[in-house]
């Protein structure tokens, strides 16, 4: 799994000229989920998003996580993150997993987080034609990759 972290001030996404989710200081996560990703994968990624200190403390320096800042999360489903671009100039996606597999992954990866948070996870529409809008705080974008782990 790859998961694209933003911090940010605020974010939505909207799905049909409809807002779908909508966040205030938290993170905006794109995941993209590979047909050989599994639970285990889940759990790393969520301890690693809850629990890394990116937050400015009292000093402004990045020391405290979601966790302590009790911030808010918006997970959109992203396949394009497993996008191969070595050969031509049309991204192959045969990485990203079948919606069979991504679906429940993603589900999961939702209420794991769900569970770990104080506050209510937002998403997007899993497949969807999705419009993502967001105020990328400092700016710090982080990428996690699941298959790093070890």
């Amino acid at each position: 799994m790859i998961a694209v972290i933003q911090r940010v001030t605020e974010a939505s996404v909207t799905v049909e000229n409809k807002v779908k989710g909508e966040i205030h200081n938290g993170l905006m996560i794109l995941l993209g989920i590979e047909e050989v990703d599994n639970e285990e994968d889940i759990e790393w990624l969520n301890r690693k998003i809850i629990n890394m200190r990116i937050f400015n403390d009292e000093n402004g320096v990045m020391n405290k996580s979601l966790l302590d800042i009790e911030g808010e999360i918006l997970l959109i489903s992203q396949f394009t993150l497993h996008a191969s671009t070595k050969k031509g100039n049309r991204p192959s996606y045969i990485k990203a997993a079948k919606p069979d597999i991504a679906i429940p992954l993603y589900e999961k990866m939702l209420r794991s987080l769900d569970m770990a948070i104080p506050t209510q996870i937002q998403s997007g529409e899993f497949g969807g034609d999705m419009k993502v809008s967001l105020v990328n705080d400092g700016p710090v974008t982080i990428i996690l990759d699941s298959k790093d782990k070890k």
